[in-house]
């Protein structure tokens, strides 16, 4: 068999030149993603332990009661190192906090890294499965309403989208319950199992409690990428595409997903946190001892470093998060690097 003509082969450095352009690129991209983002973080944290220190809570008021003496408050403020200057306070939290301490709760003297490790994971089972439900069925619905652009399934679509949009959380997971947990009793109505015990049990327990929690990110998803569609259909490279005699599958695939996805990647960054927030209600009427709870007890006992370590493990995962998006919206829409 003879070899391919000379013409048709790559030189090798050319090839290498290219990977390494690629290589150039995606490194450039990511530096400046988190140029973005450490400030970001930083500022998070800053606020959320300015948070704390204007609280004006104390130690010694959880562990000694309101009838503490002055005396008494000033010996635990010391042994906490509160009676030092707030930068210096601050200094010393957010290095402890980089080598993963988030310090020591003021009602249990428990680690609240530990706290937290263990209840990490209800939480982001929750909210994970929550994002897949709505990327699924946003996706769907999004590329469906823009297939039968101003006919009747894509009104039905966005009238659904919208009632569903402004249902609450805590009333949809009530409805939930109700219907699927106790009238039908096709799943349980609280609680939380391992992963570990099954993938049927963990995913049982989660489904009323992520279905609640997906809706709005469904919702907007499916808008963000209808919108996001139609306009690429209308672009003038689809014409030419059409011209050509591509299929429409391939013209959709190829041409019109990754110029309309954007949108609705972008609007996922945004809607993670309200996942995350949205846990805490979820989790009291579904019975998942997750974080959510873990902050809300924190909060109502006056346990501020127990309440600032939800606050930073919640920032670190937004901003992660984030991160990650912006990275694959470049990755698909490489025109969406200009803008970061």
């Amino acid at each position: 068999m003879s070899a391919p003509p000379p013409a048709l082969t790559a030189p090798p450095a050319a090839h290498r030149g290219v990977v390494a352009h690629r290589i150039g690129r995606a490194a450039a991209s990511t530096a400046r993603l988190l140029a973005i983002f450490v400030p970001v973080f930083l500022l998070g944290t800053f606020l959320t332990y300015l948070l704390g220190h204007l609280s004006g809570r104390s130690p010694a008021y959880l562990q000694l009661g309101d009838a503490a003496s002055p005396q008494a408050v000033a010996v635990i403020e010391h042994k906490w190192g509160l009676d030092r200057p707030f930068l210096v306070q601050y200094g010393d939290w957010l290095g402890s906090v980089l080598h993963g301490d988030l310090g020591t709760s003021w009602y249990n003297g428990l680690s609240v890294a530990h706290a937290l490790g263990q209840r990490a994971a209800i939480t982001l089972s929750a909210a994970g499965v929550a994002l897949v439900l709505g990327i699924v069925f946003g996706f769907l619905l999004g590329a469906l309403a823009a297939h039968f652009h101003t006919r009747w399934p894509d009104r039905a679509i966005t009238t659904f989208t919208t009632v569903i949009s402004v249902l609450p959380p805590f009333i949809v997971g009530i409805g939930l319950a109700a219907v699927f947990a106790v009238s039908l009793q096709l799943l349980p109505a609280a609680g939380y199992v391992p992963i570990q015990a099954g993938l049927g049990p963990w995913l049982s327990h989660l489904l009323l409690p992520a279905i609640a929690l997906s809706f709005d990110t469904a919702a907007d998803v499916a808008r963000q990428l209808r919108n996001g569609l139609v306009s690429a259909y209308r672009g003038n490279y689809v014409t030419g595409a059409i011209v050509r005699g591509l299929g429409p599958r391939r013209i959709f695939f190829v041409h019109v997903l990754r110029n309309g996805i954007a949108p609705a990647l972008a609007v996922l960054g945004l809607k993670f946190p309200n996942l995350l927030g949205g846990a805490v209600i979820i989790e009291a009427i579904f019975g998942l001892s997750g974080y959510g709870v873990y902050a809300s007890q924190a909060a109502v006992r006056g346990d501020v470093p127990a309440v600032q370590g939800v606050l930073v493990v919640s920032v670190v995962l937004v901003v992660v998060f984030n991160l990650l998006v912006n990275i694959v919206l470049n990755r698909v829409t490489p025109d969406a690097d200009r803008g970061v």
